[in-house]
């Protein structure tokens, strides 16, 4: 896969017009996610609603094109969701960029964060788009423990 074919229109309004990077003054939970290959690091902010859905989601931090991105197509499509719809999207997004999830109907539940599953072909980027992800997980599996 070239670097050409990730870097679509859609993708790019995400790294230059992030819906979703911004401080969360009165988030539920917050978690910090580092990226040590690269030095990509974000915070991850949720607020959750009365009836224990994600109400609100926003992260800050740097990183990569891929991170960044990848954070605000996360965000987006967590908003609405319960803890564990959420940490169950974690999971699938992972699974595609590694790789192991190639099912198209269920790489579909994924919406926008489905076009980058050809970072699969790129493994060096492939903690970049893991990083939002992976952060939300781990927050969201700590809280219900």
């Amino acid at each position: 896969m070239e670097a050409t074919n990730l870097y679509t229109a859609q993708f790019m309004d995400h790294v230059t017009h992030p819906d979703y990077k911004y401080q969360m003054d009165d988030a539920t939970c917050s978690h910090e996610g580092i990226n040590p290959s690269c030095g990509d690091d974000l915070t991850f902010s949720v607020k959750l609603a009365d009836d224990d859905t994600i109400e609100e989601a926003a992260y800050q931090g740097s990183g990569c094109a891929i991170s960044q991105a990848s954070a605000d197509m996360m965000a987006d499509l967590v908003t609405g969701k319960t803890p564990e719809e959420a940490i169950r999207l974690c999971k699938l997004f992972m699974a595609m960029v590694r790789g192991e999830e190639t099912d198209d109907d269920a790489i579909d539940e994924l919406d926008e964060a489905a076009s980058l599953k050809d970072i699969s072909h790129m493994p060096a980027r492939v903690k970049c788009a893991e990083l939002a992800w992976r952060t939300l997980q781990e927050m969201l599996e700590a809280r219900e423990a």
